[in-house]
């Protein structure tokens, strides 16, 4: 579609994910911002090196996490590591503040200059671990007119380790979370991360929502990219590029190298 072509330089792409250590604030900070830093930074080369289309950031490593505003230590950490990733490297960047803090992306994208965000809740409530998590769409895109106009947000639909209240089915979300929430482009997900997401729901978001891409969230792996890749209008992929596979974990250059020539074959 035209805006991943605008957004990535390809009519299919590629994000891959730096899963940032912990932050600080959150429970497993270990003192050490430059170790931080310097961890995004190489893992960001190498998916550039590797031939992704694009970069996201997530603060993974700060779980348990918040259920409304993640925190100044994780914002300020984020654009710390977010600035220090942008000047490394040329990739397209993106912003996903866990677990739903849609207005810190907003305000770190700003300040780093990345292109797009992703919202885990941006429209409706779900239930999580966290609890109940409801979204704020008026107030996200408030802040992306005033901090940052143009910045793409990426909203998931029925997210990963989450329940939607309210009932509804797969297709009203997606058609609020564009229609009424202003999302640039929707996420299908499996129930957890590294678990694989329903290319029959994936089909359901697109057929009610044709005029926004799709990407899948979670779950790819080497083995089925090229026909997940083949359906989707982009993926979005984390744990199988890490070492050993595990999510958390630094990017694997092989992994990483392997995972963007299969995508190519799509």
């Amino acid at each position: 579609m035209r805006m991943i072509e605008e957004l990535f330089g390809r009519p299919k792409c590629l994000i891959g994910v730096v899963h940032l250590m912990p932050l600080p604030g959150s429970p497993g900070w270990g003192g050490s911002m430059k170790e931080v830093v310097d961890r995004a930074v190489s893992d960001a080369r190498a998916l550039e090196d590797a031939g992704f289309d694009g970069i996201i950031l997530e603060n993974f490593g700060d779980a348990p996490f918040a259920r409304g505003f993640a925190g100044r230590g994780a914002v300020a950490g984020m654009a710390s590591a977010g600035a220090c990733v942008a000047d490394a490297v040329k990739l397209p960047l993106g912003i996903n503040v866990l677990r739903s803090d849609g207005r810190s992306a907003v305000a770190i994208a700003a300040a780093v200059g990345a292109r797009f965000i992703r919202v885990n809740v941006h429209v409706g409530a779900a239930v999580t671990d966290q609890g109940i998590i409801e979204g704020d769409a008026m107030a996200t895109m408030l802040d992306v007119r005033d901090l940052t106009p143009g910045l793409a947000v990426f909203a998931d639909v029925f997210v990963k380790h989450a329940v939607p209240l309210g009932g509804g089915t797969i297709e009203q979300a997606a058609a609020d979370a564009v229609r009424r929430g202003g999302a640039s482009a929707l996420i299908v997900t499996g129930t957890a991360t590294g678990a694989p997401a329903s290319l029959v729901e994936l089909e359901r978001v697109k057929a009610a929502v044709p005029e926004a891409p799709v990407f899948i969230g979670s779950g790819v792996t080497i083995d089925t990219i090229s026909q997940i890749l083949g359906a989707a209008d982009g993926i979005i992929i984390g744990s199988a590029t890490m070492s050993g596979g595990r999510a958390g974990g630094p990017v694997d250059r092989e992994r990483a190298l392997a995972i963007a020539g299969a995508s190519r074959t799509a």
